[in-house]
């Protein structure tokens, strides 16, 4: 492994059920709040909207620190309809107007997104590492994450 994760050791409040295939990696960012946020603020976050914690398996806070969210090995809750085969990635910010993910941020992704392209054997290409805005009406990854999403699965496919 390429990538460091810190380990979060969250509590769900119900078990997780076991992602049976992964077929796609799908990149997010938090929207609307720009500041850094932990996975434990998103955890809670998430449990207010009656979820069983953190949607996302990982975020990637603005430093380039890779926070473990849930399981890898479990079903997400970050892109409905589309949660049975793929992993979520939440890179923190907002990335709409002039906001950027940190030069951190994007090699951690890199980083990561080699990973689990290696670890579940899928092409490093843009049909299994997309944007949330391309499988559900959003803004999301944010307009400037995902203007360069080409760019970092180009260097993804380097690594």
């Amino acid at each position: 492994m390429r990538s460091t994760i810190k380990e979060t050791h969250l509590k769900f409040r119900s078990n997780l059920e076991k992602r049976t295939a992964t077929s796609q990696i799908i990149i997010h960012h938090v929207g609307q709040i720009n500041r850094d946020v932990s996975v434990e603020e998103i955890h809670k976050w998430h449990q207010e909207k009656g979820w069983a914690g953190c949607g996302y398996h990982f975020v990637i806070r603005k430093d380039g620190t890779i926070e473990r969210g849930r399981p890898v090995d479990t079903l997400g809750a970050h892109c409905k309809g589309s949660n049975a085969n793929s992993i979520g990635i939440n890179v923190v910010g907002d990335f709409m107007e002039n906001n950027k993910p940190t030069e951190g941020q994007v090699n951690s992704l890199v980083r990561l997104l080699a990973d689990l392209c290696d670890r579940y054997k899928l092409p490093k290409d843009r049909k299994h590492i997309i944007g949330h805005r391309e499988r559900m009406v959003t803004e999301c990854p944010g307009d400037n994450l995902f203007a360069i999403l080409n760019q970092i699965v180009e260097r993804v496919k380097k690594s």
